[in-house]
């Protein structure tokens, strides 16, 4: 996978978050992802465990939005973008990078999401 393909996924990644798709979502991940969202939380692991995540994460009033340059190495990206996120009649800022790691056939086959409580803001 070159670095044109895998930056496709990352873009595409952003776009899944804004569509709402669970079932194109998933599609982007390994049958045998692992999924740490934030990193230190419990990992999910593998198709369905991801998909429950998912199901309820686009099942809220989420957005996204690129906040910067895909930048590749070897076979992983990193990536920062922003998630705005409408909750009890608020509207939250999450400052968000990702990492992913594909697996020979272009999936996800790892992802780790680096955030904590110091990068939600209330917009």
């Amino acid at each position: 996978m070159d670095n044109s393909e895998m930056a496709a996924v990352a873009t595409k990644y952003i776009a899944e978050i804004n569509s709402h798709d669970v079932d194109a979502m998933c599609a982007l991940f390994a049958d045998d992802a692992y999924q740490e969202d934030p990193v230190g939380n419990e990992p999910n692991i593998g198709i369905n465990a991801i998909r429950e995540f998912y199901e309820h994460v686009l099942s809220s009033d989420i957005r996204a939005e690129s906040t910067g340059n895909v930048r590749c190495a070897g076979d992983s990206v990193a990536f920062p973008f922003n998630a705005f996120i409408g909750m009890a009649g608020a509207r939250f800022k999450l400052e968000v990078i990702l990492v992913f790691g594909f697996n020979d056939a272009g999936k996800i086959k790892t992802m780790k999401a680096y955030w904590g409580p110091e990068n939600l803001s209330e917009v």
